[in-house]
């Protein structure tokens, strides 16, 4: 990786995202050299994924250099590569670009999506996990349209402007009322020949309720929202299959559609070499102890979604948020110090600020630790905390005037189709195939 050698302790943490870079922030000034790896050069703003893929923001906006983040940082080096393997045995990374020797390690790796074995939807489904997905649905759901106006059978038209949200969490309810939001302000204005009261947004929810994670008054508020704005919310129900064509439901229904988009679940990005017994069923969450330290490496840390550390207060882990991953990167860094310096770490307690979820335009949901409420106050708290948590003035700018545009003239002015994106699955339409 062509590294300098050190005389230094040397800390490498895996993975940019909120977590790991919370950590290597935090670690300014520490007596050590720190290695950051990454298969992208950029740290994304996850929450804000959706709205690259409904046309209201540019990708760039939601996206920020690493190395920019840390310029100035003496001992500090990023690199861009895909980690392959950890051997705890020699304290080495393996990865597509070289190895490296560590005296800590912090896997900060994330999640990747979770289709729980159905391998229709893992085939013909798109998922919004990375800024490429994103991407590849933007253009999906504008050639749609494009195709829809050209289209002569009716069924065809109908076909190609029904879209099927899998997933009834924040992503899901998020994504459905963004499509809602472009129905009811944008496209219409786009295509003037298309009959918009024919496309139908489903989303599809197996539990009993959406946003289960949050209570059950901004739960009842986020369906009724959803209702509201034209989009059919299904609970209790799961999608058996997909063929790229036709959706089959558990409850019978069938959903002809061309574009199904998968926010259901997410399971733990693992990295080759951990040992089996840190694994906690089928989430793959590795469990770590009081410190976020490995129950069975001890110079090996693991934050963010991937860590799994059990309290009376979360027995199954703590929410995969950004929050805890914040916070747990930013406590580790304090660790690494003392740990450093001879003195005994401190163990890692999660401070619950309260979650939220948008609904499209002045609508949203938020839960604080003693006060829930909705509507378009809500909605002013979603966009302020957002707004906050990007990482740079720039991006900060250009989102709030992203915002302040779509929001007074209606518009969104990210509905380009600069790469071309088909899905697996997708045939020409024919009055038999649906």
């Amino acid at each position: 990786m062509n590294i300098p050698k050190t005389q230094l302790p040397r800390i490498v943490i895996i993975g940019a995202g909120f977590a790991g870079l919370a950590l290597a922030r935090s670690l300014r000034g520490i007596n050590a050299q720190v290695v950051l790896i990454d298969r992208h050069n950029y740290h994304l703003f996850q929450p804000l994924l959706y709205q690259v893929a409904t046309a209201g923001l540019e990708a760039g906006s939601i996206a920020y250099p690493v190395r920019k983040i840390m310029h100035e940082r003496p001992n500090f080096y990023f690199r861009m590569a895909r980690v392959n393997e950890i051997d705890t045995q020699n304290q080495c990374v393996l990865s597509d670009i070289g190895s490296l020797h560590y005296d800590y390690l912090v896997i900060a790796s994330g999640t990747k999506t979770k289709f729980f074995g159905n391998r229709d939807m893992e085939r013909y489904s798109v998922p919004m996990k990375t800024l490429k997905q994103a991407l590849n649905i933007r253009s999906l759901v504008l050639e749609n349209f494009e195709q829809a106006v050209v289209a002569t059978q009716p069924q065809e038209r109908d076909f190609l402007m029904t879209f099927v949200v899998v997933g009834g969490g924040p992503t899901g309810v998020e994504l459905a009322g963004a499509l809602a939001d472009m129905r009811e302000h944008v496209l219409h204005k786009d295509y003037p020949d298309l009959d918009f009261s024919r496309m139908h947004i489903h989303l599809i929810q197996s539990g009993d309720r959406l946003l289960n994670t949050m209570s059950k008054k901004s739960s009842a508020a986020a369906e009724k929202f959803l209702q509201q704005m034209g989009v059919q919310v299904h609970t209790n129900l799961r999608v058996n299959t997909y063929d790229g064509q036709v959706v089959t439901t558990s409850s019978g229904l069938v959903i002809p559609s061309a574009t199904v988009l998968w926010t259901a679940g997410v399971t733990g990005a693992l990295i080759d070499g951990l040992s089996a017994q840190t694994l906690e069923g089928s989430s793959n969450r590795v469990l770590v102890n009081a410190y976020m330290q490995s129950i069975a490496h001890e110079r090996v840390f693991v934050i963010g979604d991937l860590a799994l550390q059990r309290h009376s207060d979360y027995p199954d882990g703590h929410p995969q948020m950004a929050q805890p991953a914040i916070q747990m990167g930013k406590q580790l860094g304090k660790n690494l110090k003392r740990l450093l310096s001879g003195r005994q770490m401190e163990p890692f307690k999660y401070r619950d600020k309260g979650s939220m979820a948008t609904i499209g335009r002045n609508r949203a949901v938020v839960d604080l630790p003693r006060k829930h409420f909705s509507g378009f106050f809500a909605w002013l708290v979603w966009m302020f905390v957002h707004l906050f948590s990007l990482v740079g003035f720039h991006n900060k700018a250009i989102v709030l005037l992203s915002w302040v545009y779509n929001y007074v003239n209606y518009d969104r002015e990210g509905r380009l189709i600069v790469r071309p994106f088909k899905k697996r699955g997708f045939v020409s339409f024919t009055s038999d195939e649906i």
